[in-house]
């Protein structure tokens, strides 16, 4: 089969089917020298298969598809026969080396480990450090960084292989607005000096921002494959959804003041974060924002009692509480929606149900104490329909779902515990527009049912959007605390910079 000279990858009628559930339907794709494709769709649209079939980890379905590079045909039996043919790739849930420092991450692969010029790297990675805006110690365990840091590092050492293809699914996931910024940049750099980026996002400001051609997939399916300049942020939303998209209106504020339910009081993380202070009524939504290491998810998880407050008092309805431990946590009422979907919120390898209900074993069981698969069933079903998740059957596992799906079972089990105290951190990182909607309509009905919900997020538009007021972060202390009636983008980014607000 011939192909334009100028296709550096070009992909035909890749159909890929899990069990009995087909995600991939004969799709074509291509890729061009210097440009930015961009993958669109809603989770479960099956663009992460696709990306995972091109850079080897899947294998397509038997007897179906064809693949070539530079109008040769190829056949990937493995990540190393695609980075082979120099493509990497920068994934959805960042894949490093836990053990490892940033440096030994940037490297490895290409590090001779007989004669290791150490100064040489170090110099090599803080410039590369430098360039994606990561400002972290190189020697600094993968372990001890936050996912958008580890994200941060995934990008780099992509960049040491010098691959002519860079495959970026949902690279900007974790990342704040800076962040983001520093990454669009040097994506266009890339691209000036030749290489190609297939781009996954659901931020949809991101895909026009950057995008040469955009592709949008539908239930595995192909829709068509555009030029930027003729879509709309509109006519992307249409093509994903098959339908317009009724968004749903602003949160409505809370207008009287809400008696504190939940209260931190001077709380602190000796060299973690400090002097934390805030309340959150029945009804109310706390927003916390901040830059990438700003201390908004240590917060979470210290009310959690994952890593437990040494300073400072804790009340729950005026009562002061010590929480050493999440266990504790949920005795009092309180539920946490982890960042870490995969290391913290989820077991892979069960199934949707067992994730779905196991903090719940009293709602599933009989009076005897076995579990009723009925119940079961019914529970797994109703806080998945609620988020709309896309699954082929409750015993499918978690493992087998797209990342936006992960997350959406990560929610539905929160829900089935029915908490007091929500604690939501990046509730809608990798969730596709529609899905964000549904996970919005779902955080409104439980501020509306006088749950007391704290959510962090990275897009400021969110925290807008849903926030009664919104506490700022900045280098492990609250910079700002600032009410409903002020809230707005100027003031967020100034007091997340440290500046005056």
């Amino acid at each position: 089969m011939s192909t334009e000279p100028k296709q550096i990858l070009k992909a035909v009628r890749i159909s890929k089917t899990f069990g009995k559930s087909q995600v991939l339907k004969s799709v074509e794709f291509d890729i061009v020298p210097g440009e930015v494709h961009a993958l669109i769709g809603e989770n479960g649209a099956g663009k992460s298969t696709l990306l995972k079939i091109l850079f080897g980890i899947y294998s397509m379905d038997s007897g179906e598809g064809d693949l070539y590079i530079d109008g040769e045909p190829v056949s990937f039996g493995s990540p190393r026969d695609a980075i082979d043919h120099g493509i990497a790739m920068i994934h959805q849930e960042p894949l490093v080396f836990k053990d490892l420092n940033i440096i030994e991450n940037f490297f490895a692969g290409y590090i001779n480990t007989k004669v290791v010029n150490w100064r040489s790297l170090e110099k090599a990675a803080g410039k590369l450090a430098k360039d994606i805006g990561l400002n972290v110690p190189l020697r600094q365990k993968m372990d001890r960084l936050s996912v958008a840091e580890q994200q941060l590092v995934e990008i780099g050492a992509s960049l040491v292989s010098n691959a002519r293809i860079i495959f970026m699914d949902e690279p900007t996931a974790s990342l704040t607005p800076n962040e983001v910024e520093n990454l669009l940049v040097m994506i266009k750099r890339l691209k000036a000096e030749g290489r190609s980026i297939v781009y996954i996002s659901h931020r949809l400001g991101e895909i026009k921002a950057i995008a040469d051609r955009i592709t949008v997939m539908r239930d595995g399916s192909m829709v068509g494959t555009y030029q930027n300049s003729d879509l709309s942020h509109d006519d992307m939303i249409r093509l994903m959804l098959g339908h317009e998209l009724t968004l749903a209106r602003k949160h409505k504020r809370i207008t009287k003041k809400a008696e504190p339910y939940f209260r931190a009081e001077a709380i602190g993380i000796p060299g973690i974060f400090e002097n934390v202070s805030f309340s959150v009524g029945k009804g109310e939504i706390l927003g916390i924002a901040g830059l990438m290491g700003s201390g908004r998810t240590e917060v979470a998880r210290a009310l959690f009692g994952v890593t437990p407050v040494k300073r400072g008092w804790l009340l729950i309805n005026n009562v002061p509480v010590k929480i050493n431990s999440p266990n504790e946590a949920i005795r009092h009422g309180i539920a946490l929606l982890p960042e870490d979907r995969q290391a913290l919120g989820l077991f892979l390898k069960q199934t949707i149900a067992f994730n779905a209900t196991f903090l719940v074993p009293g709602r599933i069981s009989d009076t005897g104490g076995w579990i009723n698969n009925g119940k079961e069933e019914t529970l797994t079903k109703e806080g998945c329909s609620q988020l709309r998740t896309k699954y082929a059957g409750t015993k499918q596992y978690v493992e087998e779902l797209s990342g936006g799906n992960q997350q959406k079972i990560g929610i539905a089990k929160l829900i089935a515990t029915n908490p007091e105290i929500l604690i939501l951190d990046e509730p809608t990182r990798g969730i596709d527009i529609g899905a964000k909607e549904e996970v919005y309509r779902i955080i409104e009905r439980l501020s509306e049912e006088g749950k007391c919900i704290i959510m962090i997020s990275s897009e400021i538009a969110e925290i807008l959007a849903l926030s009664d007021k919104v506490m700022v972060m900045y280098e492990g202390r609250p910079a700002a605390m600032i009410p409903g009636e002020e809230l707005n983008e100027v003031n967020i980014l100034s007091a997340a910079h440290d500046l005056a607000v």
